[in-house]
């Protein structure tokens, strides 16, 4: 099964309000299996993280639209099928 990286580029006038809902958001996917590796960008610009145990792209993309950093629209989300060695 591939991984997907998520990248969550931060928009202009982002609401910090929406980081510990992420946060937890990120622990129910660890916790769920489905989350490889996460972290944030040292210029605060944003963050990524990387998905697993995911039958597919658009399964992938459903499951990211649930984040809350998409839901507050405080960040654009891209998600890529990524074939990591």
């Amino acid at each position: 099964m591939p991984h997907y990286l998520v990248l969550a580029i931060r928009k202009p006038g982002f609401d910090e309000a929406a980081i510990a809902p992420h946060l937890a958001w990120l622990d129910d996917l660890r916790a769920r299996g489905l989350l490889v590796l996460t972290g944030g960008f040292s210029d605060r610009s944003g963050g990524a993280y990387v998905l697993h145990n995911i039958a597919s792209l658009a399964e992938a993309q459903a499951l990211v639209a649930t984040d809350p950093l998409a839901l507050t629209a405080s960040s654009d989300l891209t998600v890529h099928e990524w074939n990591a060695r």
